[in-house]
C-alpha cells in the first residue's frame, strides 16, 4: 500500500444489504453471488459467439445459441486445462492467448512441428494444455 494511504474502515467490515427476498440474509447473499456468476457467463457468451444474434430468424438464433454454448464450454475447458490464470480468464482472453497462437507449422519427414515464439509469455500454459490434451488415457 502506498505511503499515506491507509484503510478507511479497518475495524468494521459491514455492508448494507437491501432485498425483498423472503430468504434469510445469509441465504439471500449466497443466492445473489450465484446469480452474479450466471450473469457473468451470459455477458461472456454475448461478447463472443452469440454477438451475431438476434438475426430475425428463430432457427438461426437457435443455431447460434447452440454453437455459442458449445464454443463457450470448450473454451472454458481449454482455460481450465491450461492453468490457474486461464481457468478464471474471460473467453476473449483465452481465445487471444491460447487459441490464436502465433506459431509456425512445419512439416519434416512426415511429421508436423509447431514452432512457438521464443519468448512467448503463455508458452508454459500452452504446453500444459497441449500435454493434457495429447497424453494417452491411463490404463485400467
Amino acid at each position: 500500500m502506498p505511503a499515506g494511504q491507509g484503510t478507511i474502515f479497518d475495524t468494521w467490515r459491514y455492508h448494507a444489504a437491501f432485498t425483498d427476498s423472503p430468504l434469510p440474509l445469509t441465504d439471500a447473499e449466497r443466492d445473489h453471488r450465484r446469480h452474479a456468476v450466471v450473469e457473468q457467463v451470459i455477458a461472456d457468451i454475448k461478447n463472443s459467439a452469440f454477438a451475431h444474434a438476434p438475426s430475425g430468424h428463430f432457427q438461426a438464433n437457435a443455431a447460434w445459441l447452440a454453437l455459442a454454448a458449445l464454443a463457450h464450454n470448450l473454451t472454458r475447458a481449454i482455460g481450465t486445462l491450461a492453468g490457474i490464470f486461464h481457468a478464471r480468464a474471460t473467453t476473449p482472453t483465452i481465445r487471444d492467448r491460447l487459441i490464436n497462437v502465433p506459431a509456425r507449422l512445419a512439416r519434416s519427414a512426415r511429421h508436423l512441428a509447431l514452432h512457438l515464439p521464443e519468448r512467448w509469455p503463455w508458452a508454459g500454459d500452452f504446453t500444459q494444455l497441449f500435454t493434457a490434451v495429447h497424453t494417452p488415457p491411463p490404463t485400467v
